[in-house]
C-alpha cells in the first residue's frame, strides 16, 4: 500500500551486513510498504542503491520484500566532487536506475560553496534531461538559488522536492513550477505547524511521503534510528492535515510514486 519515496537504506548493505537489511526489509513489508527508493548522495552510496536494487530483484532476500529502485546522483554537500562518476552510472542504464539525485543547493550547512553547489546541480539536471530520469531535488534555505538554476536548466519532466522543509508559500512556488512534493518525518513534529499546512495545500496527485531514513524518524519513535517500515506515520500525519483516511494518502501517494520512478 505505501512506497517510501527517499531513503538511504543502501548505506547499511555496505560491509556485509545483509542481514540487519533484510529485517528492514521484511519489516517494511509486514508494514505494507511495497516499494522503496534508495537515493545516492555520492558515487559510492549511488552505487550501493543500485547493487541493492539488483540483490533485491535476484530474490536475495526472498519474495515478501518491497521492491528497490535506486535514484543516482551527488548531494549538494558533496559538490566539490566532480559529476563525472555520476554520469558515468547513469550512462550504464541499469534497469534498476529510476532517476538521479539527491542534488540541490544547502545553504543552512553550506559545507560545499555556493557556486560549486550551483553547478554541480546544474550539471544534474542536465543529466535528468539527457537519460529523461526523474530529478530529485535536496534544498535547504536556498529556494531564490534554486529556482534560478532550474530556470536556467529547465525543470525535468518528473521533479521531486525531496524533504520539503518550506512554508505555504514555497509549496506554491514548487507546484507552479510542475514538481511533486515529498514529505518526511518532519510533519509529525509538534514545532512544524507551517510544515502541515503547506502539506494540506499540496493535492494528493502530486505529493510523496518518505522516511528519509536512517535520518528524521518520526513521533512517536523520536531517538530511535528511522527505517521504511515507519513511513504510514508519515502518511498518517499527511492524511490529517488533508481531512481524509491514511489509505486515502496511501493509495494516491503510491500511485504517484509509481508513475514517477517507474515501479
Amino acid at each position: 500500500m505505501w512506497i517510501d519515496s527517499h531513503c538511504h537504506l543502501q548505506e547499511r548493505y555496505r560491509d556485509e551486513q545483509h542481514s540487519d537489511v533484510a529485517d528492514a526489509l521484511h519489516r517494511a513489508h509486514a508494514a505494507r510498504v511495497d516499494g522503496l527508493v534508495c537515493v545516492g548522495t555520492d558515487a559510492t552510496t549511488s552505487r550501493e542503491a543500485m547493487l541493492l536494487a539488483e540483490a533485491v530483484s535476484r530474490g536475495d532476500f526472498g519474495q515478501d520484500v518491497p521492491i528497490v529502485r535506486a535514484v543516482i546522483g551527488l548531494h549538494p554537500h558533496e559538490a566539490t566532487n566532480s559529476t563525472e562518476e555520476i554520469f558515468d552510472i547513469l550512462a550504464t542504464k541499469s534497469p534498476h536506475i529510476a532517476g538521479v539525485g539527491e542534488c540541490g543547493i544547502d545553504l543552512y550547512y553550506e559545507h560545499s560553496p555556493r557556486e560549486a553547489q550551483r553547478k554541480a546541480f546544474a550539471s544534474q539536471i542536465g543529466f535528468a534531461h539527457e537519460f529523461d530520469l526523474p530529478l530529485v531535488i535536496h534544498a535547504r534555505d536556498a529556494w531564490d538559488d534554486l529556482f534560478e538554476v532550474l530556470d536556467g536548466e529547465g525543470v525535468p519532466r518528473e521533479t521531486v522536492l525531496h524533504c520539503f522543509t518550506g512554508g505555504p508559500a514555497e509549496a506554491e512556488r514548487c507546484l507552479a513550477a510542475g514538481m511533486t512534493i515529498s514529505f518526511s518525518g518532519i510533519v509529525t513534529f509538534p514545532k512544524a505547524p507551517e510544515l502541515r499546512e503547506a502539506a494540506a495545500l499540496v493535492p494528493l496527485d502530486r505529493l510523496l511521503v518518505e522516511t528519509d531514513s536512517p535520518f528524521l524518524t518520526p513521533v512517536p519513535h523520536r531517538g530511535k534510528q528511522n527505517e521504511p517500515a515507519l513511513v504510514p506515520l508519515v502518511g498518517a500525519a499527511i492524511a490529517l492535515a488533508h481531512g481524509v483516511e491514511p489509505e486515502v494518502v496511501a493509495v494516491a501517494s503510491s500511485n504517484n510514486a509509481r508513475r514517477i520512478f517507474s515501479f
